[in-house]
């Protein structure tokens, strides 16, 4: 009997599953729909199976195959206790699941299972640290109340500047321009949509910022100062509790490196996996639950 591991890592946006048999061999890698559990645990299960059953047609297993699979978890939301228990109660068709974080999976495949820390920054934020079987989180609490140095929080510090140029407080730079143009010249537009605006929706913003500061934009600029000193208070608040090597992960986290202090640069390093690399890793040891 042949045993095969899985590893998944599952987002809002969709869940990508890889699958290796026991001697490391590819077996075969899909991507199904939204896995964060926190949108429903159900629907997250349901995209997982979905997500290998489509890995293991491409490496011609079938469903048969499934309990031979011990499959690693690295699912957004799994940070939620309650979440994570009403996952974990439901019925499978593998013969393990173990279910940690999507920032565990990516920290454990960043560093190849040893010891190290990650700091993502997209459109939020959170650093974790790994050190002797523990995790030590910093940041990661959501939009707006925390995710410091992510696309969102520089989304609305922009618009917050963009209201005080129309307003005559500080100058309307090329930046300010380009924004209040994408809201065709209305300042009440931007209030309406300030209403009903998602994190993705601010972080839409975090392109431009960057091509303009490369024009030398005071704005732009301004910004990434901002943006890069929050990702430095999260680099130095891992640094305290340890960490020596950190991979920057993310859209902002890998674009801000070049505005992060000498010092700290020196603390940054390559990722040497990615978090389905790092689901898989600790598929079938149960020791890697959260909970």
């Amino acid at each position: 009997m042949t045993l095969y591991y899985v590893g998944i890592d599952g987002g809002g946006t969709s869940c990508r599953a890889r699958i290796r048999d026991e001697a490391g061999n590819f077996i075969g890698e899909a991507k199904s729909g939204s896995a964060n559990i926190l949108l429903g645990v159900d629907v997250a299960m349901t995209s997982i199976i979905d997500a290998i059953t489509q890995a293991a047609r491409l490496g011609g297993l079938t469903e048969k195959d499934f309990p031979n699979m011990h499959v690693g978890l690295a699912l957004a939301g799994a940070e939620q206790k309650s979440a994570w228990h009403s996952f974990m109660q439901q019925t499978h068709p593998f013969a393990t699941i173990v279910l940690n974080t999507d920032a565990y999976g990516a920290c454990v495949g960043a560093h190849n299972g040893d010891d190290g820390a990650i700091m993502i920054a997209g459109t939020g934020s959170c650093g974790i640290y790994l050190s002797a079987g523990q995790q030590h989180v910093v940041g990661g609490r959501e939009f707006p109340i925390s995710d410091q140095g992510g696309g969102a929080v520089m989304g609305l510090r922009l618009i917050q500047q963009v209201l005080l140029a129309e307003d005559g407080i500080v100058e309307k730079t090329p930046l300010a321009k380009h924004v209040i143009a994408h809201f065709n010249n209305d300042v009440d537009q931007i209030v309406e949509w300030s209403k009903n605006a998602l994190p993705r929706d601010y972080g839409q913003f975090s392109p431009a910022i960057f091509q303009h500061a490369e024009r030398g934009d005071s704005l732009a600029i301004s910004m990434l100062k901002q943006t890069a000193s929050d990702v430095e208070m999260f680099l130095i608040a891992l640094n305290r509790k340890g960490a020596t090597r950190i991979c920057l992960m993310g859209s902002i986290a890998e674009r801000i490196k070049a505005w992060l202090s000498p010092p700290v640069q020196n603390w940054v390093v390559e990722p040497q996996f990615d978090a389905i690399e790092g689901a898989l890793m600790f598929a079938g040891k149960a020791e890697h639950n959260l909970y």
